[in-house]
């Protein structure tokens, strides 16, 4: 190797992995106009199902890719969730609104995971600066001032190869070598089981079986059932502690368990694996150049369908920041804003979960049904709210700072996000605006930041009065960085994305 080679990146980024995490943030950079690698083991995405829901907010990244109209054929809305007892009485009623949800999406969608991962992809082709080699199996990734030397073997050929890259970010799933190299333990969380996942192909109609998800809390053995796309239906089952994991995988098991549902006759199985649900997020998610994102960063028991969620956050909350270091000429501290936002974050929705599982296995029945609200005369309802995010970016009036911004539709139909990009986006009232100094003008319009002022989007005006605010700048991941009331809130707001820093601020928790 010359010496070219060892010290100039050949990439700005090698995502390690092509998970749907790392080929969002594939599709993230590309978008952005960030040389990029992407590396990945296998040759194809793997053909049979996995993760099974996203929320409003994953498809708000998808729009922000541009590939939410490709998305929307191979998917169906959840109605919600159900938590019966032994005797089918509802304990706890988690429903999905029909409605259209601030972040301009549905709440809650069902997928199949090989259809989403093609569709993301696929998107991937669309960006010349985009290199995705498969096959291609990383087993060494070794840091010094000038980069990150990324070392993997073409599985196709059984050469080993080396490439230089300024950051390296392992999306390689829940074994991780990148967060290996990083030396990152995990922290537990205590949760641990060994559930059996069991995905079925109806081979006729069974609308008895219901659209909801259910949790059957029933002590002897707790098991959920998923709606799943077109004839897909899915159970988890859990495995108890004096059984063999290779015997309630036979097929005569697997067809007894789901007796109390279906029958040979019913359907046929696509897949039957035992998996252990685990709680554990890494202890650190940046070591220099090292990044970890999805479940190489975090795992999570399933029971609120968040764990393909909270990787797609990773990924948004982490590109733009990478593209502002590496073209925007931003201090390469903005990075440790990463961590400081997603961990705490990710963590209040694995508390919940585990509490929710707590409910389902029957082991701590009082702490998951106090996630909810009592009602008088019917079930308890849970209504899951988005924590914030953990102390990092903020600035101006901080009272929205960390929470998800909405989204408006614009007078043309077009949501507002198409209409901003991946970038920082102003909502302000127009009076507010007409009133700043000439200064304050001048900054803003050269800064690169959209503008939507009240008037230009239904609902804006409405949201602006409510929050009590004149104006809200929206980060390029669509979090609110903070808010103005006053001019000097505004020049502070104008000051942090010029030069974006991490900000100690007060985050309360807003989970249910």
């Amino acid at each position: 190797m010359n010496v070219r080679s060892a010290h100039t990146p050949s990439f700005d980024v090698a995502v390690v992995g092509l998970g749907p995490v790392g080929s969002t943030l594939a599709n993230l950079l590309g978008l952005c106009g960030v040389n990029t690698l992407v590396l990945e083991r296998e040759a194809q995405a793997y053909h049979l199902p996995r993760a099974v829901h996203f929320d409003d907010e994953a498809m708000r990244v998808f729009q922000t890719i541009g590939l939410s109209d490709a998305v929307l054929p191979h998917v169906i809305l959840s109605p919600g969730m159900r938590f019966v007892d032994t005797d089918g009485r509802l304990m706890l009623d988690w429903p999905r609104p029909a409605e259209i949800t601030p972040m301009g999406w549905h709440l809650s969608y069902r997928f199949h995971q090989p259809d989403l991962e093609n569709v993301l992809n696929d998107g991937l082709r669309r960006w010349p600066h985009v290199v995705v080699r498969n096959r291609c199996d990383v087993f060494a990734v070794d840091q010094d001032e000038h980069g990150v030397h990324v070392r993997y073997e073409d599985l196709s050929t059984g050469r080993l190869a080396e490439t230089c890259v300024r950051y390296v970010v392992g999306c390689d799933g829940a074994r991780s070598l990148v967060r290996r190299f990083m030396g990152s333990p995990m922290d537990d969380l205590g949760f641990h089981e060994r559930w059996l996942v069991v995905d079925a192909l109806l081979k006729c109609d069974r609308p008895d079986l219901g659209n909801h998800s259910i949790q059957f809390c029933n002590p002897k053995r707790p098991a959920t059932y998923v709606r799943g796309t077109g004839n897909r239906r899915r159970w988890e089952i859990t495995v108890l502690p004096d059984e063999q994991t290779q015997a309630v995988t036979q097929p005569e098991q697997i067809w007894q368990l789901l007796a109390p549902w279906i029958s040979p006759d019913d359907a046929e199985i696509e897949r039957a694996a035992v998996y252990t649900f685990h709680s554990t997020i890494a202890k650190h998610w940046r070591n220099g150049r090292l990044f970890i994102a999805g479940d190489s960063a975090h795992q999570t028991p399933p029971f609120l369908g968040q764990g393909m969620c909270a990787g797609i956050r990773d990924a948004a909350n982490l590109a733009w920041k990478l593209h502002a270091v590496l073209r925007g000429g931003a201090e390469a501290g903005l990075l440790d804003s990463y961590e400081n936002e997603r961990s705490p974050h990710v963590r209040e929705f694995i508390e919940l979960a585990i509490r929710l599982g707590g409910l389902i296995n029957t082991k701590a029945m009082e702490a998951g049904l106090a996630t909810g609200q009592p009602r008088d005369n019917a079930a308890a309802k849970l209504d899951v709210q988005k924590p914030l995010l953990g102390p990092g970016l903020a600035a101006g009036h901080m009272a929205l700072a960390g929470r998800p911004a909405p989204q408006f539709f614009l007078p043309d139909g077009r949501r507002s996000d198409d209409h901003v990009g991946y970038r920082y986006c102003l909502f302000a009232d127009s009076n507010f605006l007409a009133g700043l100094s000439q200064g304050a003008r001048t900054t803003l319009i050269n800064a690169d930041i959209t503008v939507i002022r009240s008037g230009e989007a239904a609902g804006l005006d409405q949201w602006l009065l409510q929050q009590d605010v004149q104006a809200v700048m929206v980060r390029p991941d669509r979090y609110v960085l903070g808010a103005a009331r006053s001019e000097n809130d505004f020049a502070a707001l104008l000051a942090a994305v010029q030069s974006p820093a991490v900000t100690p601020m007060t985050a309360e928790s807003s989970l249910a």
